[in-house]
């Protein structure tokens, strides 16, 4: 129940990310069950793609901007797409031990990287993945980007046709 509603705030973010021309990523940082920090995906239009400026990498941003101090552990992270790679590192690397998502990311999505695989900084077992929370949802704000002709991150990629072919 909680997931739900940490995730419908992450759509908005997404949303509000969509209607201003950007790739629908929200994300929201929940601590004991309390937003704290939010993140929409930044740059992704325009002469140079920006490949920074992720929902997560924004959000967790915001977090360290914070006077407060958090508890890592209890720190969870609601994303409308699956984290990428890079995404996933820096937030392994903030302490976080929950993540949330709706969709997954066909073509760059990281949460089923073997963590035991990787080198002692990031190889703890102790991150709980909680995935398609949403998923329908996610979908549709995926789907109403890629039709939009106007956008054109990522278009004709692999995670366009996947998502268009739902």
């Amino acid at each position: 129940m909680d997931d739900e509603l940490h995730m419908k705030a992450a759509l908005k973010v997404a949303r509000a990310a969509m209607d201003a021309g950007e790739f629908p990523v929200g994300c929201v940082i929940t601590y004991k069950g309390k937003t704290v920090a939010t993140g929409a995906r930044e740059h992704s239009r325009g002469n140079f793609k920006n490949e920074l400026d992720h929902a997560e990498m924004v959000a967790l941003r915001r977090l360290s901007e914070l006077p407060e101090k958090f508890d890592a552990a209890q720190l969870v992270v609601f994303c409308t797409m699956e984290p990428c790679i890079m995404c996933l590192g820096a937030i392994i690397l903030s302490g976080i031990r929950k993540i949330v998502y709706a969709y997954e990311d066909a073509m760059g999505g990281g949460t089923s990287c073997d963590l035991t695989a990787l080198k002692p900084l990031y190889s703890d077992d102790n991150i709980s993945i909680v995935p398609n929370i949403m998923r329908s949802e996610s979908l549709s704000l995926f789907k109403s980007y890629y039709a939009d002709p106007d956008n054109d991150y990522w278009k004709g990629s692999l995670l366009a046709k996947y998502t268009l072919d739902q």
